[in-house]
């Protein structure tokens, strides 16, 4: 178990000492004189609890691999019988751990994560319609209405003919996505390498700004399109 433990990353902690035995802690999970859980540090990003750079293209098995490893630490059932203090430690641990592996996990709930952090953005993406769809969105929402209608007023016929524009409609609104979406992991590959450069100058900043703007973008066309397409799925069941 202490191998384990030392081969954990070192990351922020919430204290400059340990709680317990007050020897000097600087980044462990577990203090080195008393071995008692230390707690994660209140400001701490997900990234950094899971030993990761802010890049946004992750290997997922191992990104699930360390999880596992470190939920073995920090598991509250290890620590029955310990003093309230420990329990209280892991269990606080433990959930900012499940918060970050849920979150990292997922490339759109990772981007936004992202955003947050080095943009500075609010917790929400305000949704945006495309504008190339603009026209299309305006047919899509009468059609909506048609179909509400049709079916409010048990006109079979009606209903069918709403129906079937609404499901070309979703065709239109999938093939968004998808594009939206692959150029989503386009700007990762890109942010990755500016990651990478490790250099802090006017021109590398401009450029990571300039793409952080551009996700922003698109992620919030996509959230639109993607409530629309609920929309659909709604209104046909």
């Amino acid at each position: 178990m202490e191998t384990k433990r030392k081969e954990l990353p070192v990351v922020p902690m919430a204290r400059s000492m340990c709680w317990h035995c007050e020897s000097d802690v600087g980044g462990e999970y577990f203090c080195g004189q008393c071995v008692k859980v230390q707690p994660l540090s209140k400001d701490i990003d997900y990234f950094t609890c899971l030993g990761l750079s802010r890049k946004l293209n992750i290997d997922t098995a191992s990104l699930e691999s360390k999880f596992y490893e470190m939920s073995r630490a920090f598991h509250p059932d290890f620590y029955e019988g310990k003093s309230e203090m420990e329990r209280a430690v892991s269990l606080a641990n433990s959930a900012v751990l499940n918060q970050a592996y849920r979150t990292l996990k997922d490339p759109i709930l990772r981007v936004e994560y992202l955003l947050r952090l080095e943009a500075g953005a609010a917790k929400d993406i305000p949704e945006k319609a495309p504008a190339d769809l603009f026209e299309a969105i305006l047919e899509i929402q009468e059609h909506l209405e048609a179909y509400q209608a049709a079916k409010t007023q048990h006109d079979a016929a009606a209903s069918w003919r709403a129906a079937e524009l609404l499901k070309n409609a979703r065709k239109t609104l999938d093939t968004k996505r998808t594009a939206l979406e692959s150029r989503l992991a386009e700007l990762f590959q890109i942010w990755d390498r500016l990651v990478d450069k490790h250099t802090h100058d006017q021109a590398h900043s401009a450029q990571k700004e300039f793409i952080l703007k551009e996700m922003r973008g698109l992620l919030s066309e996509r959230t639109y399109v993607v409530n629309m397409l609920g929309n659909i799925a709604e209104a046909l069941g």
